[in-house]
């Protein structure tokens, strides 16, 4: 059985995982998450606070990791880091740190990408959500719907065109003055909230759209927000109103996400449907994706909260999969902002997604 370190400091999270197993078998050893809080105090993620902190945490958080699997680091047999998409300054940390550490210790090192291993998340919950399946991924910096044939075979087939929905969220959660990371209070107060008090138009969603549209899977939540926004000023009473508001918000971005992933599913005949991501912890989104994709016949997968957000047991295992196929990274690894998932097909002209 194959033991991989995984190593994640794309955002604000610095974690590290160790993993053990072979193909589909594996077993999560250790999983360790530190969350930079102050970041609540800016309303959002400050580049350089996040690098710093990473800086400060890094070492601590892997020898902790180690520790609670029982493991020297010379004893795993390879080091797995996200290297794209991140912040850049947040992601050289630990590709530097995972660089030196596999020198050191005579170890081949992976270079992961982060969505790439939000796809493998929930597959440590379940051992059921493996391929074929239609994947929804939704963070704070990326909404991607995706076909996954098998590990490694992965289409676009549409994204966001501006604000991620997590961002969305993030962004509503400020109109309405309420704390950072903004998506579980909204939600919160969402569920006290009259659905019929304000209802807001599903973004880029028409009965009209047909396979082969343009935007027959992408979606757009700049406008909803604007809407959101206009709901806001234009209220005489916030306070009373920032429950339907959020209602109101809340079912427009879940309506949209749950009837692309639908259309997802329904086009290539997939009977699992992944979700993955910060978002995939929103329980209106899970609750509302699984009685829409029951009348598929398809079981919705959503990972539990520690492996939603930013960890590194989903790194370490993307690794895994990525150390099997012989794949190794040199140590002129390099940190990127945005790349696109690997093996995506390049696609070029005006009906290519974005995967911002």
């Amino acid at each position: 059985m194959t033991l991989i370190l995984g190593i994640e400091t794309s955002c604000d999270e610095t974690s590290a995982s160790v993993i053990e197993g072979a193909g589909d078998d594996v077993q999560l050893r250790s999983l360790v998450i530190l969350s930079q809080d102050v970041h609540r105090v800016f309303g959002g993620v400050v580049p350089e606070i996040a690098s710093r902190a990473h800086l400060a945490a890094v070492v601590p958080v892997v020898e902790r990791a180690l520790h609670e699997a029982g493991l020297a680091a010379d004893e795993v047999d390879a080091v797995a880091v996200t290297h794209a998409p991140g912040l850049v300054g947040a992601l050289l940390v630990g590709v530097s740190f995972a660089k030196g550490l596999a020198f050191g210790c005579g170890k081949p090192v992976l270079g992961v990408h982060h969505m790439e291993g939000h796809l493998f998340a929930t597959s440590l919950d379940d051992a059921a959500a493996v391929p074929p399946f239609t994947a929804l991924l939704v963070s704070g910096g990326h909404t991607l719907l995706l076909d996954v044939e098998r590990w490694g075979s992965y289409h676009l087939l549409g994204a966001t065109r501006d604000d991620a929905a997590g961002e969305a969220f993030d962004k509503v959660a400020k109109l309405l003055s309420l704390p950072y990371p903004g998506g579980r209070h909204v939600e919160r107060i969402a569920a006290q909230g009259d659905a019929t008090r304000f209802r807001f138009s599903r973004p880029m969603l028409r009965r009209d759209q047909r396979p082969g549209d343009d935007d027959f899977y992408d979606v757009s939540f700049s406008g909803l927000k604007t809407a959101v926004l206009h709901t806001v000023r234009g209220s005489a009473d916030l306070e009373a109103d920032a429950p339907h508001i959020a209602r109101g918000f809340q079912d427009a971005l879940v309506d949209t996400l749950v009837e692309k992933t639908y259309r997802a599913a329904k086009e290539h005949g997939r009977t699992r449907v992944i979700l993955g991501g910060g978002v995939a912890c929103n329980r209106a989104l899970v609750a509302a994706m699984r009685q829409r994709l029951a009348t598929l016949g398809a079981r919705v997968h959503a990972p539990s909260p520690r492996l939603a957000t930013d960890n590194a047991a989903m790194i370490a295992r993307a690794g895994l999969f990525r150390f099997e196929r012989g794949e190794r990274a040199p140590l002129s690894l390099n940190a990127f902002s945005t790349l696109p998932l690997p093996s995506l097909p390049v696609v070029t002209g005006p009906e290519a997604p974005s995967e911002a």
